[in-house]
């Protein structure tokens, strides 16, 4: 079938996209270049093909999803992309859709930030049944992105993420709340979550940060918009495609997540979960996006006896070991290390909680946290070292 792919009210292109597997098969004609999404090369006037069809599918809900297998066969689909243009390719994290061709269908009336959605595939992919008379497959849930269990809900008119954790401690969501108090009392931009409970079930909740006139662009893509050389660093190519697209104080919002994950040991901070925010209309990077999405924390899965224990650091994006990572921050000197020192108690406070983390976890979690703000502070003191003699002249 062909439609045209539309960002807000802007014509993109028109594309075939088969219906059998949900691909783009081919590009017809091109009307605005400048709004197609970022990283998808263009050669002799027309988009990359692969790279567009490698967009698309990335919008749909990937493979690893905690009960996407269940969630398919109650809907009888057979994969997730399949889903992508159920929803006409709407999300809650940018303006892209597409219009079936020769149809008058406008943004306004079908964009999942002002009007309502079905609420049918999140609760199909917690565990509920297809309701009499079918789902209704008008959803942001089709294009979500992660592992974990999360579905789009609308709350007193906000639209709120809600997101599960993973057994056997089901830690996650918990370690979002610790998250957001950390960056509160040391200032760093971010997305604020709270933790509900539901009979035996803790789950994450945080409002969209995104507007109908804003949208993220992931890392991802971002490091896409240029050709990394072979000696550069992934990191170094990072800031260097944002300075080149024009994201202002990219190195600057790095230090400060780069610390934020040291602080929690956060062990999946991939290229997709990070990034920059832009207005969808006038194609201006606002900045690099507020930090969400680190549940994936603090030891979440690992038995507690292993909890803070040489070898368990691990990082990602840029270096395999937070202690690595950490020295890629231009500056550390926005810690103020005073505002962390009852850490211990405010992890306490939150961990208490949890319904599946005992007495005994939870006081290793408190030290452990503890432990990694005194080695934050230790990196701190080397970095002053570090960038004191990079200005001190060196004499023979």
């Amino acid at each position: 079938m062909i439609y045209t792919l539309m960002h807000k009210n802007t014509a993109v292109a028109d594309i075939e996209i088969d219906d059998a597997i949900s691909v783009v098969a081919r590009i017809h004609d091109v009307y605005d270049i400048r709004h197609l999404p970022v990283g998808v090369a263009v050669g002799d006037g027309a988009p990359d093909r692969k790279l567009l069809n490698d967009w698309w599918v990335g919008r749909s809900i990937p493979a690893s999803r905690q009960g996407i297998q269940d969630a398919l066969e109650a809907l009888e689909i057979s994969s997730p992309q399949l889903l992508i243009d159920k929803c006409l390719g709407l999300s809650l994290s940018d303006q892209y859709w597409v219009r079936p061709v020769k149809s008058n269908i406008v943004w306004d009336d079908i964009n999942f930030f002002t009007n309502a959605f079905s609420g049918d595939v999140g609760n199909i992919l917690f565990g509920g049944t297809v309701r009499a008379g079918g789902a209704d497959l008008m959803s942001p849930d089709n294009t979500s992105d992660g592992w974990l269990r999360k579905k789009w809900i609308i709350a007193d008119g906000k639209r709120c993420l809600m997101k599960g954790g993973s057994n056997p401690f089901r830690q996650e969501p918990l370690n979002e709340v610790l998250a957001t108090a950390i960056m509160s009392r040391l200032g760093i931009p971010h997305v604020p979550y709270t933790v509900i409970f539901d009979g035996r079930e803790n789950f994450s909740v945080c409002e969209n940060f995104l507007t109908p006139q804003t949208e993220l662009v992931s890392a991802w893509y971002i490091m896409r918009t240029l050709k990394r050389p072979n000696s550069t660093s992934s990191y170094q190519h990072f800031l260097a495609c944002c300075d080149a697209i024009g994201i202002s104080r990219a190195e600057d919002a790095m230090a400060q997540m780069l610390a934020l994950d040291f602080l929690i040991v956060n062990e999946d901070r991939h290229l997709n979960n990070f990034g920059a925010v832009r207005n969808a209309k006038t194609l201006e990077w606002l900045g690099i996006a507020p930090i969400y999405d680190s549940g994936t924390s603090m030891w979440h899965d690992l038995p507690t006896n292993e909890i803070g224990i040489k070898g368990t650091d691990k990082s990602k994006p840029f270096r395999s070991t937070h202690k690595e990572q950490i020295k890629l921050a231009n500056s550390l000197e926005f810690v103020d290390f005073s505002k962390l020192s009852d850490i211990e108690e405010v992890a306490n406070d939150i961990y208490k909680k949890a319904l599946f983390i005992e007495q005994e976890r939870r006081e290793r979690l408190c030290l452990a946290v503890s432990r990694r703000v005194q080695l934050l502070e230790q990196e701190c003191v080397s970095h002053r070292r570090v960038s004191h003699r990079d200005m001190v002249p060196q004499t023979e």
